[in-house]
C-alpha cells in the first residue's frame, strides 16, 4: 500500500488509502522545550502529549507545542525554515524524525512506496533543497520505505486537476515557501518556488504590531478572514496588508518566470491555490483579483480553491505513489483519488 507525505514547514501530513477513503494524519512541525521533572513527564505521558526527554529537558513536539508555548510564554522552535531543514536548529533532524514517524507510521510491507513532497529551489534566494531532500530520503529509507521526492507544485496538479487532464497552474502557499508548477497533460512545463509564505506574513505582522510570532500564528489560524473590514493597526489588519503584499510578489515572479520560459500564449488553463496559508476565507477571491491585473501571457479560465487546502500536497503525493506502485516502477499518468476522504487523528506518546 503506497503512501504520500507532505513535509511542510508548519505541518507534516501523510495520506494513505483505506478502501474508498483517503486517510490523513497530521502533526504540527514544531516543538517547545520545558524543564524536566518526574511529575511533568508523568503528566505528559498520561495525557498522550507527544514528547521526548533529553538530559534535563523535555521537548513537547507536534500539535501540543503551540499550546505549551502560549501557556509558558515561549516561542516554538521549528525543525524547518524557509521550506527546508533549518541550519540554525541543532535538534532539527531528531525532532522531524519523531514527527514523521508519528505521522506516517511503519510500512505495511518492506520497501513500501512513499512519495514525499520536495520544494523547488527558490528563484529569489540562494537556498538549495538538495541536503533537505537527501536527508529525508535517507530517513524514510531507514524506516523501511522506498521513498521518492515529488515536486510540491506538481503534487497539487496530481491532487486537484484530474478533471482537466492534469493540465493547469498549481500554486501551493506553504508556511516557508510558495511553490508553483505549470503542467501540460501531467508534464511539468515550469516549476519553481519563492522563499516567502505564511511564516513571512507572520514575522512581518509580528514586527509591525509588536506581537509575538506564535500569537500572530494563532490569530491567523483562528477564523481570520481576508475581508479587509478589520481596523488598521491591529494584528488582523496587518495580516491583511501582508497577505496582499505576498500575492503581489508571487504573481510578479510568475510573470517573470513565464516570460523567461517563453510559455505559449495559446494556453487556457485553470489555476488551483492550495496550502495552509491559503486557508483564510476570501483568499481565492483576493488571488483572482490580483491575477486579473497581471500580464501573464496565457489565459486563466478559472481560479479554484478547495475545502481543505492543507491536505492537497499529501493527497497528490499519494496519487503519484499509487500510480508508480501500480505500474511497477514505470512512468504513467496518475489516476484521480477516490472520494470521500476521512481524517485520522495522529497517534502520540
Amino acid at each position: 500500500m503506497a503512501k504520500g507525505l507532505d513535509v511542510g514547514t508548519m505541518n507534516i501530513l501523510s495520506a494513505s488509502q483505506d478502501g474508498s477513503e483517503t486517510v490523513f494524519v497530521q502533526q504540527r512541525n514544531s516543538f517547545v522545550e520545558i524543564d524536566y521533572s518526574d511529575m511533568a513527564e508523568q503528566m505528559l505521558s498520561r495525557s498522550d502529549v507527544l514528547h521526548i526527554r533529553k538530559d534535563d529537558k523535555v521537548y513537547v513536539v507536534g500539535d501540543d507545542a503551540l499550546n505549551f508555548a502560549n501557556i509558558f510564554g515561549k516561542e516554538t522552535r521549528r525543525p524547518m525554515q524557509h521550506g527546508i531543514l533549518s541550519s540554525e536548529e541543532s535538534s532539527a533532524i531528531p525532532m522531524i524524525k519523531l514527527i514523521i514517524e508519528q505521522v506516517v507510521g511503519s510500512p505495511s510491507r518492506p520497501n513500501e512506496r512513499l512519495f514525499y513532497s520536495s520544494p523547488a529551489d527558490p528563484i529569489d534566494s540562494d537556498l538549495s533543497t538538495l541536503y533537505h531532500d537527501k536527508t529525508l530520503e535517507s530517513m524514510l529509507g531507514d524506516m523501511g520505505y522506498d521513498p521518492e521526492p515529488i515536486n510540491e507544485g506538481m503534487a497539487v496538479i496530481y491532487s486537484e486537476l484530474a478533471d482537466n487532464n492534469f493540465t493547469g497552474l498549481g500554486v501551493s502557499f506553504g508556511a516557508g515557501m510558495t511553490n508553483i508548477c505549470l503542467a501540460y497533460y501531467a508534464v511539468p512545463v515550469m516549476q519553481f518556488s519563492i522563499a516567502r509564505g505564511g511564516d513571512w506574513i507572520d514575522q512581518q505582522t509580528a514586527q509591525a504590531t509588536g506581537t509575538a510570532v506564535d500569537k500572530v500564528t494563532s490569530i491567523k489560524e483562528d477564523d481570520f478572514q481576508l475581508d479587509f473590514r478589520t481596523d488598521v493597526g491591529g494584528v488582523e489588519g496587518a495580516l491583511s496588508i501582508y497577505y496582499e503584499n505576498l500575492l503581489d510578489y508571487v504573481i510578479e515572479n510568475i510573470e517573470r518566470e513565464v516570460d523567461e520560459e517563453d510559455i505559449e500564449e495559446g494556453l487556457d488553463v485553470p489555476v488551483v491555490v492550495t496550502g495552509g496559508t491559503s486557508s483564510p476565507k476570501g483568499f481565492e477571491e483576493l488571488f483572482e483579483h490580483h491575477l486579473e491585473d497581471s500580464t501573464i501571457p496565457f489565459s486563466v479560465n478559472e481560479v479554484r480553491s478547495i475545502d481543505r487546502p492543507l491536505y492537497s500536497v499529501a493527497r497528490g503525493s499519494l496519487v503519484a505513489a499509487r500510480s508508480e506502485e501500480e505500474s511497477d516502477g514505470s512512468a504513467s499518468e496518475p489516476e484521480p483519488e477516490p472520494e470521500p476522504e476521512a481524517e485520522a487523528a495522529p497517534e502520540s506518546n
